[in-house]
């Protein structure tokens, strides 16, 4: 028994036949869940736009791809994560990257439960491009340091000190954000 509707293997038929509207139809359907996902891997949103179309152009150029019997929106959401992991790899050269190492510190703050979520996302949006995608890849996504190392092209000790320092760096920011909103309300 097929995993989607009736309505959407119809519309994934007709956008692998090239139909236009169809493939209109798609995006729009997808762009809400896809620009999340393309968000979380960004900088800012003019490069989730980015990195949501060069997503959508590999779904609507390789749905000969897809397997029916699986979530088409798993499916899209592996295609967003590789388009942000191939977007990182041609920039990563033109972004800056923070080289101070992990500390033993811990801040001592839970924020996560009295922060929303667009606040808890736009922490990590600040997090330097290369702590950002490793965080999202193991925290969000359930990557394993090796398989972040073989995406990446770094090594793994590369990934977990990334992932360290983005931890660290993410609680500093979370605490800058809780302070200032009790600042504000307080």
């Amino acid at each position: 028994m097929p995993v989607e509707s009736k309505e959407l293997i119809d519309l994934l038929k007709r956008c692998e036949k090239g139909e236009r509207k169809s493939q209109d139809d798609l995006y729009k359907q997808f762009y809400g869940y896809a620009m999340g996902v393309s968000l979380r891997y960004s900088q800012n949103r003019d490069e989730a736009v980015e990195i949501l179309n060069l997503g959508f152009f590999k779904v609507l150029t390789q749905l000969n791809k897809y397997n029916r019997e699986l979530s088409f929106k798993g499916w899209l959401r592996r295609i967003m994560i590789n388009s942000a992991i191939d977007y990182y790899r041609r920039n990563k050269k033109h972004q800056h990257l923070d080289v101070s190492y992990a500390k033993d510190e811990r801040v001592d703050f839970n924020a996560l439960d009295q922060l929303s979520e667009k606040e808890i996302l736009g922490a990590i949006q600040q997090l330097p491009p290369s702590y950002k995608i490793v965080f999202n890849l193991h925290v969000i996504e359930g990557y394993k340091h090796e398989e972040i190392a073989e995406q990446l092209s770094i090594s793994v000790g590369t990934s977990k000190s990334n992932l360290a320092v983005a931890r660290n760096k993410l609680q500093k920011i979370l605490k800058v954000i809780e302070t200032e909103r009790l600042r504000n309300h307080g």
